[in-house]
């Protein structure tokens, strides 16, 4: 069975690189139990899936990955975002608190990990994020940057 991966990369049921990660098949796995806890959790921690959805957008349109950013717009839609949702998906920066905060932070990490510093949590804080809600937000702004650089990997490997 495809996973999110394996659509963002271009892979079918026929192509040698999907047969190889299913030689693994426990990332395959975890990859996508990975990206259903953090778009999709049981308990969002007040990050509703919408927002995830619209950060997720944004994140793959920083990476340039056109097909996720497709990806994760289409799924956006699905749940009747709000314009300022919509903005931020598009990469808009000149947001409200929260969001302009979040947006800076996961422009930041996706740009520039290396300089994302303590002070950068403690804004999330002062926009009135909760500790969970960072925890949350952090695991979404990495599982996205993973998939992205996995995806595009395996479009390397499939052209070569």
């Amino acid at each position: 069975m495809s996973d999110a991966i394996d659509r963002a990369a271009g892979l079918t049921t026929d192509d040698a690189l999907y047969a190889t990660r299913r030689l693994r098949p426990e990332f395959v796995d975890g990859a996508e139990q990975c990206r259903q806890s953090v778009l999709t959790p049981n308990d969002d921690q007040g990050l509703a899936e919408d927002l995830r959805l619209a950060l997720a957008q944004r994140m793959a349109m920083l990476n340039s990955d056109a097909a996720l950013q497709a990806d994760y717009q289409a799924q956006l839609e699905q749940q009747r975002p709000s314009d300022a949702l919509l903005a931020l998906a598009a990469g808009a920066t000149d947001l409200a608190e929260p969001l302009a905060t979040i947006a800076r932070h996961a422009d930041l990490v996706t740009q520039q990990p290396m300089n994302a510093t303590e002070q950068h949590i403690r804004l999330l804080e002062q926009a009135g994020l909760s500790n969970p809600q960072i925890v949350a937000l952090s695991e979404l702004i990495a599982f996205v940057n993973f998939q992205t650089r996995v995806a595009a990997g395996l479009r390397l490997l499939r052209s070569a």
